[in-house]
């Protein structure tokens, strides 16, 4: 029988946008979906803080729990949940790791990335997570936004994901790259709000906005003095 590991997951939960679910029904799950599930959550959290090290450290385990199953498609949604957390950190690769991957993936993970990667012309937006999903169809409904595209996706990370495309493709508005900033600073996420400051001191930067762009840097420097050594 399957299992809700066996499943496209591209849910977002606590620890991360795109990942395997461990299963809660009865018999107990293999010892290896435990494992890699844990170790997803723990590169994502550590990546997310700052934490490079233990990231790769995680995430070198979630691989190896994974490529003892001989499943390419269930490795491609841990190459897909590294990717999602580094765009959320505005860090783009095109998912280096996941194509060579990409010819074993199911539907919905190469359907995740191709959002992941921007490419939303012609995306079937049915299989994508809700949040992100409403976001591709509000997207092709209008063009050229006028208004925040971020306040109706709720969860933190799904948000950050979100974010970091519309930047990439040049459709945030400013109120939207507050929200981002705002979002990684409540969850105390180090290396996307180190990113989305950085963005935001650009733009003030180029606007001259002396007095803003001192604020934000205070900022950053309150968050380098803190950071995790890598």
């Amino acid at each position: 029988m399957k299992t809700a590991f066996h499943r496209p997951l591209l849910a977002s939960a606590a620890a991360c946008v795109l990942l395997l679910s461990a299963c809660a029904s009865k018999p107990a799950p293999p010892a290896w979906q435990t494992n890699a599930f844990a170790a997803l959550k723990g590169f994502s959290t550590a990546y997310l803080s700052g934490n490079t090290r233990l990231a790769d450290f995680e995430l070198a385990r979630a691989r190896s729990e994974i490529a003892s199953t001989g499943r390419a498609d269930i490795l491609a949604r841990a190459e897909l949940t590294r990717c999602a957390v580094r765009v959320a950190s505005l860090e783009f690769d095109d998912c280096a790791t996941y194509q060579p991957l990409a010819a074993d993936a199911a539907p919905a993970e190469r359907a995740y990335a191709a959002f992941l990667s921007g490419h939303w012309r012609g995306l079937d937006a049915a299989l994508l997570p809700a949040q992100h999903r409403a976001l591709v169809l509000s997207a092709a409904s209008e063009p050229a936004p006028t208004q925040s595209m971020l306040e109706a996706v709720d969860e933190p990370l799904a948000r950050l994901v979100a974010a970091g495309i519309l930047l990439q493709n040049n459709r945030l508005t400013p109120a939207d790259i507050v929200l981002a900033t705002e979002t990684a600073s409540s969850q105390g996420w180090r290396r996307p709000l180190l990113a989305w400051l950085g963005v935001q001191l650009k733009r003030a930067n180029d606007a001259g906005a002396h007095d803003a762009a001192a604020r934000l840097q205070r900022r950053i420097d309150l968050v380098l003095q803190t950071a995790t050594k890598n």
